[in-house]
């Protein structure tokens, strides 16, 4: 995403959005990017792969009014981009994501953030560790609001990402993600968001708020699970120097509403892909099998399926080679 003072520029009080980037990866410090990248050979791999699974994915059309670029004027990235951008990536001791809930996770809830984190560590190939959870209450009146309108109890997402996290962050991190059952706004002239990141700080808070309730039956839990995957996986991707994709139906879309983001597929496109695998020095194989093992385990047979076709249009492995 871009900064956070531009969204506000473009933004009033009825802006939806899946998630806000407070700076661009362009202000980390030279010393906060990777030490070391994968091998070039490794990229035309990760190329010669894309373009075996480019007929699975579709091609952004005119957007709908309402959308997300609609209302937003953004290049894209390809991947031959985001090489030439000196990307921020997982590198020397940072190789851990950690996960810390704020709230009430009880039941289902504590389930979904559970499977969050299983998901997550075979999405980016990277060690998850799940911290206890914080309660609210450590987060101070001058921070919470009740929504003039709707009424619904709020944090300032702002205060979670400056005072809460920055200063607990571990310092074999490569990011500290907090996810929390209140709902979130960002500050003035904004009704709330999904949630926020800050890049050059290597954090991020995501609410579950507004993805429905698990407790209500079993297609409601795998919907808020659903939900609370794509924008933990989206945001992450953008705190490894992912921006928003243009060319295909993506993951890394953007999206002004909830209508928006349910129509998102959980998948990377061809373009976006190569970024994660380059960036986590990760085989799209073997991330392909374990991501359709656990869909399918979850319920998530679209997501299985998808996975499924995937695999199907790579080579098979050479078993005469590998004895």
């Amino acid at each position: 995403m871009n900064s956070w003072p531009t969204l506000l520029a473009l933004f009033t009080s009825t802006a939806l959005i899946s998630g806000a980037c407070t700076e661009d990866s362009s202000t980390w410090q030279q010393d906060e990017k990777a030490a070391s990248r994968p091998a070039e050979s490794s990229a035309k791999a990760l190329r010669q792969t894309a373009s075996k699974i480019r007929p699975l994915h579709k091609k952004l059309g005119k957007p709908r009014p309402g959308e997300w670029l609609a209302t937003h004027e953004e290049a894209g990235q390809s991947f031959s981009e985001y090489l030439g951008s000196e990307p921020v990536i997982p590198a020397g001791k940072r190789h851990t994501i950690y996960i810390r809930p704020l709230g009430e996770f009880e039941g289902a809830r504590k389930k979904i953030i559970e499977k969050t984190s299983a998901f997550l560590r075979l999405y980016f190939n990277l060690k998850i560790t799940l911290l206890e959870t914080l309660a609210l209450s450590k987060i101070p009146a001058s921070a919470k609001r009740k929504h003039p309108s709707w009424g619904d109890r709020q944090i300032l997402s702002t205060y979670v990402l400056d005072e809460v996290l920055a200063p607990a962050l571990p310092k074999d991190a490569a990011a500290l993600i907090c996810f929390t059952s209140s709902d979130l706004w960002p500050g003035p002239g904004w009704n709330f968001v999904f949630g926020q990141a800050s890049l050059r700080k290597r954090v991020g808070v995501w609410s579950i708020y507004r993805n429905g309730d698990p407790e209500r039956n079993a297609d409601a839990f795998r919907l808020c699970l659903l939900r609370t995957l794509k924008t933990a996986s989206h945001e992450l991707g953008h705190m490894f120097s992912m921006q928003h994709c243009t060319a295909y139906d993506c993951n890394m879309c953007g999206s002004n509403h909830r209508a928006e983001s349910d129509r998102r597929p959980l998948a990377l496109c061809p373009e976006c892909l190569p970024k994660l695998c380059w960036a986590t020095a990760t085989d799209p194989t073997p991330r392909a099998r374990s991501l359709q093992k656990w869909c399918k385990a979850e319920g998530l047979d679209k997501e299985a399926k998808y996975y499924g076709d995937f695999l199907s249009r790579l080579p098979k492995p050479d078993k005469k080679a590998s004895r």
